[in-house]
């Protein structure tokens, strides 16, 4: 019998639905080597296939039956079928971004086999100015956002030079990781020991984190939970179909209007989303009086020694900012998102690592929990949408000779939170990937056209010309 999963990846699992698929991806546009031939992306593809060791990570399949009590395990798949795995597309003329965007919104609305390891990489070409693209998706089980988009980092070069690379799923060996000692051995079980004091230590403090926090939201103050949230067109059932739009803007035009503002770049994001949505919902006639809330992850870094949490030196809690959808001015909206995002910050840091996450728990609990009780459109949604922003490479990566010059993650709406926005930081740029439940969310494309009218708009609220 293999490992069983971890409670994390069954909820995964047990949530997804045909209507919800459960798994991540990434776009990454590519400018072809200068050398390149006619055959040069059906040839990578064709080395890429031929990789003849592949890594354990993308080999396992969940697996449950009488034999495992009905506890889902992960399996080797014994039959791996890199030709269902790894494909070759072209786009249909006229080869714009728009027909790219359309084949990733179908192709991410489609579910991962249970039966094969939960993960596909896409080659696509036909892209009229001769740049392919790459879109792969795995499944949330599997990794994370985070997680998936550092493996994407690590398959990348910063050698444009470098040729022959080796593909994502191939196994890696590090030469400089042995056997663990035995010193090792005792310095893990002592850390275990300490781990363990410390997290009997911060249970006991959860009562009063949670009545803080309970209080926190009834009083529609900004923290882990929101009990004010208003209904909207987002926050109806979904289907399984996808709407997939993207874009970038410069990171230095966006960072000089949070310098002249005294507020942050993830601030200025939420700012563009706050004033796009506006003007989006405005549009529809379906603008709520009171303003909408993002459902937004937090880095945060615990400075406190001797607990639990402080090991993991980073941590990623959740809070529901207020993001300002009810003030007409584009000042004043990214006043209010700043001004919520310090109060929820404050919440945070008032709790320690494993309070701080349970509490981040509690408050999407309800996303998951509503739908499968049928209460959806009974009770306020927990939150609006989830916009969230990932770091990525700050220099210019390559794979195979070929420059990088774009990537846009995808990722996952729910039942009732139609519409989810995930930026990622590239080479001096950060792309927006919007993914939306194409029924639910009427024309998500001009998303795009609002988010760019609120940076001019932005820069005029602040005084840059």
């Amino acid at each position: 019998m293999g490992a069983p999963l971890d409670p994390t990846a069954t909820a995964f699992l047990l949530a997804e639905n045909r209507s919800m698929p459960m798994h991540v991806g990434a776009l990454q546009l590519f400018e072809r080597p200068a050398d390149a031939g006619p055959s040069w992306t059906a040839d990578l593809v064709e080395r890429l296939r031929s990789t003849e060791r592949v890594a354990p990570l993308f080999l396992k399949h969940p697996r449950r039956s009488l034999a495992t009590a009905g506890q889902w395990t992960w399996a080797t798949d014994s039959q791996f079928d890199v030709e269902h795995h790894v494909r070759h597309s072209a786009l249909p003329q006229p080869g714009r971004i728009r027909e790219l965007l359309e084949l990733c919104g179908r192709l991410h609305g489609t579910r991962l086999a249970y039966e094969r390891p939960l993960w596909e990489w896409h080659l696509i070409e036909g892209l009229s100015d001769g740049r392919f693209a790459m879109y792969s998706k795995m499944h949330h089980a599997l990794l994370d956002g985070v997680a998936a988009m550092r493996l994407l980092q690590a398959v990348l070069s910063e050698d444009p030079e470098e040729r022959d690379m080796a593909a994502p799923w191939a196994l890696r060996t590090d030469s400089g990781r042995g056997g663990r000692s035995g010193h090792h051995g005792l310095a893990e079980a002592g850390h275990a020991l300490r781990s363990a004091v410390g997290i009997a230590g911060e249970a006991a403090g959860l009562p009063g984190s949670l009545v803080r926090t309970l209080n926190r939201g009834l009083r529609n103050q900004t923290s882990a939970v929101s009990f004010y949230s208003p209904r909207t067109l987002l926050n109806r059932p979904i289907t399984g179909a996808r709407r997939f739009a993207a874009q970038d803007w410069p990171l230095d035009r966006l960072r000089a209007i949070g310098r002249a503002s005294g507020t942050t770049l993830n601030d200025v994001v939420l700012a563009m989303c706050s004033g796009a949505l506006r003007s989006y919902l405005l549009d529809l006639h379906a603008l709520p009086d009171v303003t909408l809330t993002a459902m937004v992850p937090v880095s945060f870094k615990r400075r406190e020694a001797g607990t639990a949490s402080d090991a993991g030196g980073n941590a990623v809690g959740a809070v529901m900012v207020r993001l300002g959808t009810d003030r007409a001015d584009a000042a004043g909206r990214l006043a209010a998102v700043h001004a919520s995002m310090l109060e929820g910050k404050e919440a945070l840091d008032s709790m320690s690592n494993a309070q701080a996450l349970a509490m981040s728990a509690l408050g999407l609990a309800p996303a998951v929990a509503l739908p499968l009780l049928r209460l959806q459109g009974v009770t306020r949604p927990p939150f609006n949408l989830i916009i969230s922003n990932v770091p990525g490479p700050e220099e210019t990566r390559w794979f195979d000779g070929a420059r990088m010059v774009g990537m846009y993650p995808l990722s996952i709406p729910l039942h009732g939170i139609a519409l989810n926005i995930t930026c990622t930081s590239y080479d001096g740029r950060l792309g927006f990937g919007l993914t939306g439940c194409r029924r639910t969310v009427p024309r998500l494309q001009r998303l795009l056209t609002y988010l760019d009218e609120e940076v001019a708009a932005l820069e005029s609220a602040v005084g840059i010309a």
